[in-house]
């Protein structure tokens, strides 16, 4: 495991560049590319060291999608101090068994160092505080010295997420933004797993079909929205890193 790459302050030259890049891409790759190809594109116009992908350790499906054309490649891991035995146990085992870089992301105070200045149990007085300080915050620090990163985002995990696009320009971020499992289900993805012999988060098999941190993720009925288990019982329902 290692730390995130340092920042690398883009020319308005270079930026201009990285955004007709994803405008290209997502022209040539259209609405439903596989995954495969969509990574060979990505391969074919960035080096390994220019991508990451972020991955929050309920699989290890995407890693290895990138990793069979962009070995070595980084994948950061938002370490909030909250996660499940399970997920952690996930990060190690992927990490071992797959060509891939593990960078552990920080937030900038520990969970005692928050509790102190913000009071204990904040994800369950204002969880987009939370959030925000324990993964969007650090997740943007990290994100700056790439160009192009890779998520696992499916549009049929929620309502919010049915138009996402295989390739985009992220403004926020100012890199390319890349979601090559856009078009799976959740039985494609377990089954490439089970067929890979990947690492696989054992919540999965106990009705978590959507794992975030511990005190915020619930188990969820067969049939029921996949992400329904998020913060369950207020009406939040991304943490502010896919908006």
């Amino acid at each position: 495991m290692s730390t995130p790459s340092a920042p690398d302050v883009r020319t308005a030259e270079e930026q201009d560049r990285l955004r007709r890049l994803a405008e290209s891409g997502a022209s040539e790759l259209g609405w439903d590319a596989p995954a495969q190809e969509v990574v060979a594109w990505v391969a074919s116009h960035l080096s390994v060291e220019d991508t990451a992908v972020a991955c929050s350790m309920a699989d290890a499906v995407l890693p290895h999608v990138v990793a069979e054309r962009q070995p070595g490649v980084d994948v950061l891991f938002l370490d909030t101090g909250y996660h499940f035995a399970e997920t952690l146990a996930t990060r190690d085992e992927v990490g071992r068994r797959l060509a891939v870089n593990i960078v552990d992301v920080h937030p900038d105070q520990t969970v005692a160092e928050q509790d102190a200045a913000h009071g204990p149990e904040l994800f369950a007085r204002d969880p987009g505080l939370c959030c925000q300080m324990r993964k969007v915050d650090p997740l943007n620090r990290a994100l700056e010295g790439y160009r192009l990163w890779y998520t696992g985002v499916r549009r049929d995990e929620a309502p919010t997420r049915t138009n996402t696009p295989l390739v985009t320009w992220d403004e926020a971020h100012g890199l390319i933004k890349v979601n090559p499992l856009a078009t799976w289900s959740l039985e494609d993805l377990t089954g490439y797993s089970a067929r890979h012999r990947l690492p696989e988060n054992l919540l999965l098999r106990h009705g978590y079909p959507s794992i975030g941190c511990l005190p915020c993720t619930k188990p969820v009925a067969p049939g029921e929205d996949p992400r329904s288990g998020r913060w369950s019982g207020n009406d939040k329902t991304e943490c502010g890193i896919h908006v």
